[in-house]
């Protein structure tokens, strides 16, 4: 099989390239204070990651919220604002077609804190300290 010939198994260069330069546009955009709802002056919201289709014409912005009690609120205006923010992204961005853009919040954070604390909870650390561990603790009695 020819290198050209095998099968993706993820994102592309040039979504990736493109992902990133849209990534660094919201995040400036954001930090700016160029959104012009209250709601910005409140919620300290980030922008981990930019996911591209592969014809480029779709953009998912991943957002992370340090107040998720301000999630909806977030979620709703940017919603609100996506056609002035797809326009300024597509003049920071020199692309042929401005992608459309979707927000999404980003859960990764959420589930990396869920596996932290099932690690240190005393019935994981049990099994991880193993038999051995057990043995000697029986042994001392």
């Amino acid at each position: 099989m020819k290198r050209h010939d095998a099968p993706r198994t993820g994102p592309s260069q040039r979504q990736l390239r493109v992902g990133e330069l849209i990534r660094h546009a919201m995040t400036d955009i954001l930090a700016r204070g160029d959104m012009p709802e209250p709601v910005f002056a409140r919620a300290f919201v980030t922008v981990p990651e930019v996911g591209m289709s592969p014809d480029l014409k779709l953009a998912t912005v991943y957002l992370t919220l340090h107040d998720q009690t301000l999630e909806k609120d977030v979620l709703k205006a940017l919603e609100s604002h996506r056609k002035m923010l797809r326009s300024e992204i597509a003049h920071r961005v020199n692309l042929k077609f401005a992608p459309d853009i979707r927000f999404r919040i980003d859960r990764g954070l959420d589930a990396a804190a869920r596996i932290d604390a099932l690690l240190r909870s005393p019935q994981v650390q049990r099994d991880l300290r193993g038999p051995a561990a057990d043995d000697a603790d029986t042994d001392s009695d």
